[in-house]
């Protein structure tokens, strides 16, 4: 495969995936929500084609799976290998190596210079669950706070803690009752009506005023969950300053700090976790979607002393498998050795760029906002930043007919998040497409 660019070549959906459409509504779950019409068979780098043999310039990467690219030469290779060795061993009753090397290069790339210990999982909600009951086992403790518009998953403790919208919640009650909220800092659309700067964090008062004394004492609370930058909420970045208050909270009352870094993790940000920007070190990390590059594969990684519980408190059968080690470590070698952090700031600074002159022509672009390629776009109707999920819609639906793939995030925004080996001319590319889309809008 020798994909130049994006190519369209019949009606969207083709014939063919049509056909595979019509198959998969008559028999799989209806839950699952498809942002286009697209049957892929093939990809390659930022391209995926599809069983009509339409070519898309891929800017959503499986909402960040694919993060070294699709089919990374590396990965496959690596997973061919071990293919040909071991498939499979369960990590309840054996050992296998892969486990032990992964974890080895984990620690030297996540956050913070202290004894650790790693629980290896299948996806993000696994890996969010799994640093739940870690939290409570070790702390005593009965709650957990988590933020207004977060998302976690899907698993029943991480919808506990999903507040993106009703559709996640609505007929799963009684949810795990640990879980209390509070306002997160987005600064374009204050719950406080506050202009940042200059407005006093009053998201962090509702937590210390309103939460920890009128609903549950912080002496009983496990730990506070979060994304250092919330992804399916609309990719909404904090003040700096917001984890410096929340930290010191949390080391005030001893309450762990649980960074759910499933989409912000892997060079996502510019820097290996997105925490790393706002300078402080959680208590327990997660991870999954560009772990292994599109294998199911997550890790919950602790402090040493915090992932202190018995023989058979929590374990997984697939867990950990070999072929998926094999991978997550090879993912990690490209990011180190092919520079991916360094494409990610570089790359990342011109789409914002050129994003920020867009904003300029086009005034449906109410909020740009984001760390290197992970950047939202949020439009609005109006000055009163009514949103336009309408319009948002229309746009993906526009650029996918022109052999775009975007994806959608919160009430009206769009989240770029193409794979992080992404080039200047690939991005001018998706961003021509983009234009044209807006002028149809307007």
């Amino acid at each position: 495969m020798n994909y130049t660019g994006p190519k369209i070549v019949t009606s969207l959906p083709g014939p063919k995936a049509q056909g595979v459409i019509e198959r998969d509504l008559a028999m799989l779950s209806p839950s699952l929500t498809r942002t286009a019409p697209l049957v892929g068979v093939r990809a390659e780098g930022v391209y995926v084609e599809d069983i009509d043999g339409n070519v898309f310039l891929d800017f959503g990467s499986g909402i960040g799976v694919t993060g070294v690219g699709h089919r990374h030469p590396k990965v496959i290779e690596a997973v061919k290998k071990q293919l040909d060795a071991l498939v499979f061993v369960n990590s309840l009753d054996y050992y296998t190596l892969p486990q032990v090397e992964l974890a080895e290069m984990l620690f030297k790339v996540t956050p913070g210079d202290f004894p650790k210990r790693v629980f290896y999982s299948n996806s993000g909600s696994e890996s969010i669950d799994t640093a739940i009951k870690m939290a409570k086992w070790h702390s005593r403790r009965a709650y957990g706070v988590g933020f207004i518009n977060g998302f976690h998953g899907r698993t029943m403790g991480a919808t506990s803690f999903t507040t993106t919208n009703l559709a996640a919640r609505r007929g799963f009650s009684p949810l795990y009752p640990i879980a209390q909220f509070t306002p997160y800092p987005y600064c374009y659309r204050c719950l406080f009506n506050r202009t940042y700067p200059g407005c006093d964090m009053e998201c962090m008062n509702y937590l210390t005023d309103v939460v920890f004394k009128k609903i549950i004492a912080p002496d009983e609370t496990a730990f506070i969950l979060f994304e250092p930058v919330q992804g399916a909420g609309g990719y909404i970045v904090p003040p700096k300053e917001f984890f410096t208050i929340l930290s010191d909270l949390a080391k005030k009352h001893g309450i762990l700090m649980i960074a759910d870094e499933v989409q912000t993790g892997y060079g996502r940000t510019g820097k290996m976790f997105a925490c790393e920007h706002f300078g402080f070190e959680p208590d327990i990390i997660t991870m999954s979607k560009a772990f292994a590059n599109g294998f199911p594969a997550a890790a919950t990684v602790a402090r040493r002393e915090v992932m202190d519980w018995d023989d058979n408190a929590h374990e997984g059968t697939l867990n950990g498998g070999p072929v998926i080690m094999e991978a997550a470590k090879a993912v990690l070698r490209v990011i180190d050795e092919e520079k991916i952090l360094e494409n990610v700031r570089i790359q990342g600074e011109y789409l914002r760029a050129q994003l920020d002159e867009l904003q300029k022509r086009y005034s449906i672009i109410g909020d740009i906002r984001g760390m290197g390629l992970m950047i939202g776009i949020e439009l609005v109707k109006d000055e009163k930043k009514t949103p336009a999920g309408k319009q948002r819609d229309e746009l993906i639906q526009a650029a996918f007919s022109r052999g775009l793939l975007l994806m959608a995030a919160g009430a009206s925004s769009l989240r770029l998040i193409p794979p992080m080996i992404i080039n200047r001319e690939q991005i001018d590319t998706g961003l021509a497409i983009m234009e044209d889309c807006l002028k149809e809008l307007h």
